[in-house]
């Protein structure tokens, strides 16, 4: 499985039990849709690795306590600390209307009520507090915030989001 065909679940973030359980932090809205996993990759060693899981729980809101098959103690708990969980695209539930994941509008044009087509979006910087749009517009970087309010709708048949900036934001990077 190659990393590009997965998407980021979460990471395991601390040891549970000397029996080797887990509690991995999701980066997801809905932690109780991930509780019934058979199975997940774990990045390990700079390669996707299956593991199957024996039994999870939630724990408190956004931590899933895992038991994975074959790690039985601390030291193979140890072995898989800050390791980032990813599974397959297709198990991804399908978004409608104007929802999307970040992965899914790379490479979707921008086009703005005032302004026009803006450019194309080349990724998704969620490491700010305001997720933001990078849009290429003929070698020129242009962000646009990832805002509820400027985002009017996404058409998926023609690979567009639509978006109503405030007067002079795209104008700043030109």
């Amino acid at each position: 499985m190659k990393k590009e065909d997965c998407f980021y679940l979460g990471k395991i973030v601390s040891k549970f039990s000397f029996k080797g359980e887990v509690l991995i932090k999701l980066d997801t809205d809905e932690p109780e849709n991930y509780v019934k996993m058979e199975s997940v990759f774990i990045n390990y060693n700079k390669n996707l690795v299956p593991f199957f899981i024996e039994k999870s729980s939630l724990h408190k809101s956004d931590l899933l306590r895992v038991k994975f098959e074959d790690v039985d103690s601390e030291e193979d708990a140890d072995d898989l600390m800050k390791s980032e969980i990813y599974l397959p695209l297709n198990l991804l539930p399908k978004l409608e209307g104007d929802k999307f994941y970040f992965h899914e509008v790379i490479g979707f044009k921008i086009v703005d009520a005032a302004f026009g087509e803006v450019g194309v979006i080349k990724y998704i910087n969620d490491s700010t507090a305001q997720a933001l749009f990078e849009i290429d517009r003929d070698g020129i970087e242009i962000l646009i915030p990832m805002n509820d309010e400027f985002i009017d709708r996404v058409d998926r048949k023609t690979n567009t989001v639509f978006v109503s900036t405030p007067e002079g934001l795209i104008d700043l990077y030109l």
